[in-house]
């Protein structure tokens, strides 16, 4: 019987792999697409909209953690998905392909990422975050969020109603050809909006199922609930981000790719954190301050890197994953029950 449930968890493993890449692709898709109608940039749009959609399992985790006064998951779902972003998902795609960063990437998500990490491990660091300091996250997270709306809008959409010449075309001629053109936009907007909004829900679902039926194997293993929501569970929840970053940087979608992970930390450490304690102040225990203290140590360590050569190496990803591959090793076999 034990043998017959753990093959039924693989099967669900398996299928939500390839759910997540069928929506995974949905949604790089129709983001690209939407972000040049709109006139953003694909890293604006990766550290926004992107960023938000995939960090959806980590709000649902923390809010519910939080509102049931179980500060530890809250915090330790935010700081895990953190730690695994940048080490194994990052690393992963660099090992695929040499990644160029975009300067503004450096010079200001760069800095943003880190200064996020700085400030939540200050909001943690006395084992409590009170609903103040959960506002405060919170205004942090919207003043960094309106600063990149305003300056992601691409310039050369300014213009999209001028023919090349730079004068208004004569609408006379054509009028119904332009009515055509724009009913047949506002079809492809429409599509676009749809292939996102069910992309986004196939990745969220499958990354729900796949926490489910991973957190059983680990349990059947006898591992401890705290090492499962470490690990496994943290993981898990960062499996929208895996799956889209990863079918973003095949696609050549730079931007998406690496937005993507940097606006989803920077989302989960003040958006979300900030949400948990404005719902209800969190109780930490002593355990949390070494995982924050890992995570200072990874994000200085990326921005570090990218600082000096604006790009992240093969090599340099290999050294990421193999840090995450080593903390999960120390912390599954010393996690028995």
């Amino acid at each position: 019987m034990i043998g017959s449930e753990s093959a039924v968890q693989v099967g669900i493993v398996v299928a939500t792999v390839v759910g997540l890449w069928i929506g995974a692709r949905l949604l790089v898709d129709s983001v690209v697409r939407l972000a040049r109608r709109i006139g953003l940039s694909e890293l604006t749009i990766g550290l926004t909209v992107v960023a938000a959609g995939t960090s959806a399992p980590e709000l649902v985790v923390t809010s519910d953690a939080a509102l049931k006064g179980l500060g530890d998951i809250a915090v330790g779902n935010i700081v895990g998905s953190n730690i695994y972003n940048l080490a194994f998902v990052l690393g992963v795609v660099s090992m695929l392909r040499v990644v160029p960063i975009e300067r503004s990437l450096v010079r200001r998500d760069g800095v943003a990422l880190l200064a996020s990490s700085v400030v939540g491990a200050y909001a943690v660091f006395d084992l409590t975050v009170t609903r103040l300091e959960g506002v405060v996250l919170l205004g942090l997270f919207a003043a960094y969020t309106g600063f990149l709306l305003r300056s992601g809008a691409g310039a050369e959409f300014e213009n999209e109603n001028e023919s090349e010449d730079g004068t208004d075309p004569d609408p006379d001629p054509d009028s119904a050809a332009v009515d055509a053109h724009a009913e047949e936009e506002t079809h492809f907007r429409a599509r676009d909006v749809a292939a996102l909004v069910g992309g986004l829900a196939v990745v969220l679902v499958s990354g729900d199922l796949m926490v489910g039926a991973a957190s059983s194997l680990a349990r059947g293993a006898g591992i401890s609930e705290w090492v499962i929501g470490g690990t496994i569970v943290a993981a898990g929840t960062s499996t929208p981000e895996f799956a889209v970053s990863l079918v973003a940087i095949r696609s050549g979608r730079l931007g998406v790719s690496i937005g993507n992970i940097v606006g989803s930390n920077i989302f989960n450490f003040l958006g979300i954190m900030g949400l948990a304690a404005a719902i209800r102040p969190l109780a930490l225990s002593g355990g949390v301050r070494s995982s924050v203290a890992w995570l200072l140590v990874v994000s200085a360590g990326l921005v570090a890197a990218l600082w000096t050569g604006r790009r992240l190496s093969r090599s340099e990803g290999g050294l990421f994953v193999t840090s995450e591959v080593v903390r999960w090793v120390v912390g599954l076999l010393g996690g028995g029950q």
